[in-house]
């Protein structure tokens, strides 16, 4: 049985064994060297309440093994993005193509609803099929492509842009709500 949760500290380790290997074998992530804990349990505690982090585990009282995480963060620094949310996600490798990812972003999208935000943007590292279909069964629609964004792997690798609506675009905004205050949302 797959459970979600809100990510803990300390799954900071889980969550960097994870991800490590999107970082050293591939060119999913712009990243070159593979975070530690310490550093995700930063970037953990960087979204302040606001942003969300959202683990999916195996859901045994024993173990509660963490298989994927996705979260949101800042979209850009200027204060006029603050209703733009940026998310990723990232899915242990043995339980890719399992619906793990499906059921994560779907609750990171409808908890970012929950909360207010407009827009979210995912930038994904080109080709990416897996992500492309992940993104577009879950809402997001294709926004446009930056060539040769990055340089991994020995090769030039460009980036997609997808965007999902979240809520409409009232006058004036509302500011978003925290993710500590709104909870996790789940589809029932």
């Amino acid at each position: 049985m797959i459970a979600l949760r809100p990510a803990r500290p300390d799954d900071a380790a889980a969550i960097a064994a994870i991800y490590a290997p999107y970082v050293v074998t591939g060119t999913v992530s712009f990243e070159t060297e593979a975070p530690d804990a310490r550093t995700m349990r930063n970037r953990m505690a960087a979204s302040d309440g606001l942003y969300p982090w959202i683990v999916a585990t195996n859901g045994e009282a024993d173990g509660d093994g963490v298989l994927g995480y996705a979260y949101a963060t800042k979209f850009r620094e200027r204060p006029a993005y603050r209703y733009v949310v940026e998310t990723s996600i990232y899915v242990a490798g043995a339980v890719q193509g399992q619906g793990v990812g499906r059921l994560l972003y779907r609750s990171l999208i409808d908890t970012l609803r929950a909360q207010g935000f407009v827009q979210a943007v995912s930038v994904l590292a080109l080709p990416n099929d897996y992500s492309i279909t992940l993104h577009e069964t879950t809402g997001f629609r294709r926004a446009g492509v930056l060539r040769e964004m990055g340089f991994k792997q020995g090769r030039w690798v460009d980036v997609g842009f997808w965007q999902c609506e979240l809520t409409d675009a009232t006058i004036p905004p509302a500011e978003p709500k925290k993710f500590s205050d709104v909870g996790l949302v789940q589809r029932g």
